[in-house]
């Protein structure tokens, strides 16, 4: 069935396209939070066990309010490991979980490459007039920057 929602094919595509980008890198950083939540050691490990759940928490729901919106402009969100990590700007870790700092130091990077990108989204979402996405995007951009800024007063 055609989509005749007020934007163009080609522009619900460019939305879709850097949607799945923030979807990628979301998701990327959800996994690699929740893995620090379960590995996280020394002596603020009842905070970060706590922070590090709230902070997956929401951005599985999240991912699920992007891959909805992928679906509303009409297209497929990635639905797999493979693709996640071939579309994500963040990298995934292979190695021994790092100690508590260095987890919240790369945490607060996530969250930073995060808001960039999602603020490509918005920037995409503008030009095609798509203001649905820029709803569901503009409040990623603040919680991420708000993440990152906490994270790293953690770690100061």
């Amino acid at each position: 069935m055609d989509i005749d929602i007020g934007i163009k094919a080609a522009d619900r595509e460019a939305s879709a396209n850097a949607l799945t980008r923030l979807l990628a890198d979301t998701y990327t950083l959800y996994l690699k939070t929740h893995g620090y939540h379960w590995n996280v050691e020394g002596p603020h490990f009842q905070q970060l066990h706590a922070l590090f759940m709230e902070q997956y928490t929401e951005m599985w729901t999240a991912s699920d309010d992007l891959a909805e919106r992928i679906r509303a402009l009409g297209f497929y969100a990635p639905g797999s490991y493979t693709q996640m990590a071939e579309l994500a700007s963040l990298q995934e870790e292979d190695s021994t979980p790092p100690d508590w700092k260095s987890m919240v130091q790369t945490l607060a990077k996530g969250h930073e490459q995060v808001a960039k990108t999602a603020r490509e989204v918005l920037r995409i979402a503008e030009e095609t007039g798509d203001d649905a996405t820029s709803d569901v995007v503009a409040p990623r951009v603040t919680l991420h920057e708000k993440t990152a800024w906490m994270l790293r007063a953690t770690a100061s």
